[in-house]
């Protein structure tokens, strides 16, 4: 839920020679001057080129991995089956396949999360910041596969044939735990969180957002400042957090640069997302995906271990199969992606919808999404397919026509 809207009182007289009104009312091109608009398509284009040049290489490190090392008799299996416990085992060979993925993909993380973002203005970290932040991701990855890659194989050494089932179900508790966790433990990794500052603008912005949350079940004192504008010129609000952990997080980027009816709308928005339960409808779906996904995993690992000659004992189910489970899961993940992306377009437009019925302030709206094409240089009308394949949002430019239906 990371996109915002706005909000506006009556409409404002501008001459055709403000830039913000050189095309008709209620399109991004308001915004967006003829070279501002093609910078923005070359910079989601190169972004989309280094997205699918990682997800490409990705697969065929893990299928040459399946392939070529995933065997019980490969020079990598025997070296990892010594006199190690069979947990350690299972970790080791996770690190090791999450350490040659990091490597080989390093290049295209540091051209499109560092050097593109400087080339477009929109980063302000030297290397050595972003290179600390990089780490801190995979490390934090690395940690959630050592506790939960071992742990899953003992599900299957354990739960035998139903192994997919009980997964699953510790999926969608894992889901639910880390929905709770992420705003208070995860994110402050990443971010300074803070509770809105004091001041007359801010007091401004809580009595709008006290009126626009009543009855809703949202605190203001859950409402929280994100230190982005250290880091990024770019704008941002989301929700997050399940039961006491439920907050809404809005950039200082955008709490510092836009109006306060604009914030009111976005408030709106993500107070959306709070009443419609998309949080808890998107770790439903969760759980029914991890489900099929397990099950087809159970499917092509017994395909597997009797192609290489042996018969299926979930007692003592190899670790030679890892790179062929993640590669399972990646493909599934891949296929499914579109259906995901989809239901999330649909969660924000109703988030967009409720915005504008609990505001009324469409002009606000509007101005919002205008300010966030220029602010993060978003495409506002990329390719359909592209939209279709990897965009959890809907364009900038649909959202604006939102607001003129």
């Amino acid at each position: 839920m990371e996109e915002s809207v706005g909000k506006e009182k009556q409409p404002e007289t501008k001459s055709p020679s403000d830039p913000e009104e050189s095309l008709d009312i209620g399109k991004v091109g308001e915004s967006m001057t003829p070279e501002e608009l093609a910078e923005a398509k070359a910079l989601g284009q190169r972004e989309l080129f280094c997205e699918l040049a990682g997800r490409v290489i990705d697969l065929i490190f893990l299928t040459a991995v399946a392939l070529l090392l995933g065997r019980p008799d490969s020079w990598l299996m025997k070296w990892i089956a010594g006199d190690y416990p069979v947990t350690f085992q299972v970790a080791l060979f996770m690190v090791l396949l999450l350490a040659g993925n990091m490597l080989i993909s390093f290049p295209f993380s540091f051209y499109a999360g560092h050097v593109l973002q400087h080339r477009y203005q929109l980063s302000r970290q030297s290397f050595r910041k972003w290179f600390w932040r990089w780490g801190k991701r995979n490390l934090l990855e690395v940690a959630f596969a050592v506790v939960l890659i071992p742990g899953l194989y003992w599900l299957i050494w354990l739960c035998h044939d139903w192994w997919w089932l009980v997964a699953a179900a510790g999926f969608f508790l894992l889901s639910v735990i880390l929905g709770q966790l992420a705003p208070v433990l995860i994110l402050p990794i990443f971010y300074k969180v803070k509770p809105l500052d004091e001041g007359e603008r801010t007091d401004e912005i809580k009595e709008r957002l006290h009126r626009i949350s009543a009855g809703t079940g949202i605190a203001v004192e859950g409402v929280f400042r994100m230190e982005m504008s250290a880091e990024t010129s770019k704008a941002n609000a989301m929700l997050a957090g399940l039961g006491k952990t439920r907050r809404i997080l809005i950039g200082d980027t955008l709490l510092d640069h836009f109006t306060v009816d604009e914030i009111e709308v976005i408030f709106a928005h993500e107070i959306g997302h709070h009443v419609h339960r998309h949080i808890w409808k998107l770790i439903c779906f969760g759980g029914l995906y991890s489900l099929v996904g397990f099950y087809v995993c159970n499917w092509v690992l017994g395909l597997w271990i009797e192609l290489n000659g042996a018969a299926i004992d979930y007692a003592n189910f190899p670790i030679y199969t890892l790179p062929l489970l993640l590669l399972v899961i990646t493909l599934f993940s891949t296929s499914l992606e579109p259906l995901q992306n989809a239901l999330s377009r649909h969660f924000e437009r109703q988030a967009d919808r409720y915005a504008l019925k609990q505001t009324s302030f469409r002009e606000a709206y509007q101005s919002a999404f205008r300010k966030l094409a220029r602010q993060n240089k978003d495409d506002p009308s990329p390719n359909r397919l592209e939209v279709i394949l990897f965009h959890s949002h809907p364009p900038i430019a649909e959202r604006l026509a939102l607001a003129d239906s």
